[in-house]
């Protein structure tokens, strides 16, 4: 449980920015790991469904920030994900723990790379903390061919400190990147969907597969995007989540 919402963080963490760069316009841009765009949003994840565990659930909301800046000419994008479980199997709920994460963004003529940093901090209530401190590099790309995004993103979290009593967190993510422009504000394409591998199980142990529907309009003069997704992993051993749905809220501070 633990070990599937850090994944599920760190695929967060590198989703959330938008920007209007290299002509992206805002509905494009939301999918787009690379883009650099200040937003907030609010997320609910509510796990229907269970491998082993029949008849149980749960439910974490997480708060995020993206905050854009420049460092020595270069662009430069800094989040941080704030977890709360509301429900839970084991049925402890409480702060969860927080990750931080920097990419630093290069524009190219097909598209946007970018490589990063991402940590892991123990904030976590008792019982929903790893009680290990994390740290590790990430990379990434994205293409964009019409309406059609595409790209593929790398995180890895390799234990630095922490309780020796509790199991090391040495986790690679493997994110692919998919989303159609329907016209309108409407866009489409994979979820939010994070592939982990486990470096001490030596196995991968979050197999999803997820799609996501997505909408952005405005309040005013500030955008906001809503995105509904499902999403189900075929990881079946032990107590990982089955069956997933999403609702995102994100307003948007476009430059002017």
């Amino acid at each position: 449980m633990i070990r599937y919402a850090i994944a599920a963080n760190l695929v967060l963490l590198a989703s959330t920015a938008m920007a209007q760069e290299s002509g992206q316009s805002l509905d494009q841009a939301a999918s787009d790991p690379t883009a650099s765009l200040m937003s907030f949003q609010l997320q609910d994840f509510y796990s229907y469904r269970f491998h082993n565990l029949p008849g149980e659930s749960a439910n974490r909301v997480q708060f995020r920030a993206a905050i854009p800046f420049t460092l020595a000419g270069t662009s430069n994008i800094a989040r941080v994900t704030v977890p709360y479980i509301t429900d839970s199997p084991g049925g402890v709920d409480g702060l969860s723990d927080i990750t931080v994460f920097n990419l630093t963004t290069f524009d190219a003529p097909w598209g946007r790379w970018g490589v990063g940093a991402v940590a892991l901090f123990p904030t976590g209530t008792s019982g929903l903390s790893a009680e290990k401190w994390a740290i590790g590099p990430a990379a990434g790309f994205s293409a964009q061919a019409g309406k059609v995004l595409w790209g593929a993103f790398n995180q890895n979290l390799l234990t630095v400190a922490g309780d020796d009593t509790r199991p090391d967190v040495n986790l690679s993510t493997f994110q692919p990147i998919l989303n159609i422009g329907l016209g309108n504000g409407w866009s489409t394409g994979l979820s939010e969907m994070v592939f982990t591998y486990d470096w001490d199980a030596g196995e991968f142990t979050s197999r999803p597969l997820g799609v996501k529907l997505s909408k952005l309009t405005r309040f005013g003069t500030t955008p906001v995007q809503f995105t509904a997704s499902y999403e189900h992993n075929f990881y079946d051993k032990g107590a990982a989540e089955s069956d997933t749905v999403s609702f995102t809220v994100k307003p948007l501070l476009p430059k002017s």
